[in-house]
């Protein structure tokens, strides 16, 4: 990321905190270190009703961090029809997801049409296009799925380009950090070729990634955070989910008390502020230009 303006950061490193509008207590929360400049980003969740009252919110720091959609097919109801992944109205679990991913029974016309979906309703309630564009459990990079996501993209911006997250890192990288490798090496195993096929669209992408965690909370968040900030890389993005815990989060997701930890270690991890990107914008300003940063 080149040409940094008086304003913005010219460290190279994203923190996105992941799951805005999963419930009150997680979007308040990267409200909150957002506005302490703890943040670089955030990816937010608009297929659930909570979307349209925390967008409101979420215009007040669209001067400090990048607004990006954070597509969903795993959780809760789509915004349109989907017969053949959603025939009963509810998306299907992560593992049936998949499954269906590997053995190629992916309608690519129904994932575009529910991803621009998707968009237009950031849009609309956000006033502005995301700056970014990922998935809620790495779905967007999926393969099969990966083609409608990235048809929709293509469609839907012809011109500037939202910067798309690889979930992938390099095996070499992964072992290294020595956290949560499993995970981490098969994420990027399902990603295989998702950095190419976005690129040959013309889309921006992270150079490296890492966030992945095994969300043990006998395991220090400030150990896994100080590790992933150390990679040095042209774009390097860490993925977070920092979050307060409500009965709303505890109803819907199993990632409740960890979230509290990673709260806890990003609001007081001295250092982060200085080591952080962040955009250089009016809340008003235009989407953020990946090629010029």
């Amino acid at each position: 990321m080149t040409g940094a303006t008086a304003r913005e950061s010219r460290a190279n490193v994203i923190l996105c905190a992941d799951d805005y509008a999963l419930s009150a207590g997680v979007s308040e929360a990267i409200r909150e270190l957002a506005e302490q400049e703890r943040l670089s980003a955030t990816s937010a969740i608009v297929t659930l009703d909570r979307w349209p009252e925390d967008a409101r919110r979420l215009r007040a720091v669209r001067d400090r961090i990048s607004l990006g959609l954070h597509i969903n097919l795993t959780l809760g109801t789509p915004l349109g029809s989907i017969p053949s992944l959603a025939p009963d109205g509810r998306l299907p679990g992560l593992g049936s997801l998949l499954a269906r991913a590997l053995s190629r029974r992916i309608d690519r016309d129904e994932i575009a049409a529910e991803v621009t979906r998707q968009l237009v309703r950031f849009e609309n309630e956000l006033g502005f296009a995301p700056d970014h564009v990922d998935g809620h459990q790495h779905v967007h990079a999926l393969p099969g799925i990966r083609d409608g996501v990235l048809a929709a993209l293509a469609a839907r911006f012809p011109g500037r380009q939202p910067l798309v997250r690889n979930p992938a890192d390099r095996a070499s990288s992964v072992l290294a950090r020595r956290s949560a490798m499993g995970k981490a090496l098969l994420i990027a195993l399902l990603a295989s070729g998702f950095e190419g096929a976005a690129r040959t669209r013309g889309f921006p992408v992270n150079t490296s990634f890492t966030g992945v965690s095994s969300f043990d909370r006998r395991k220090s968040y400030t150990h896994e955070l100080a590790a992933a900030l150390s990679v040095t890389s042209r774009c390097h993005l860490i993925m977070c989910h920092p979050g307060h815990v409500d009965a709303e989060l505890s109803s819907i997701d199993p990632i409740v008390a960890r979230r509290e930890d990673e709260y806890d270690a990003i609001a007081r991890y001295a250092a982060l502020p200085s080591l952080l990107w962040r955009p250089a914008r009016a809340k008003d300003g235009p989407p953020v230009d990946w090629q010029r940063n």
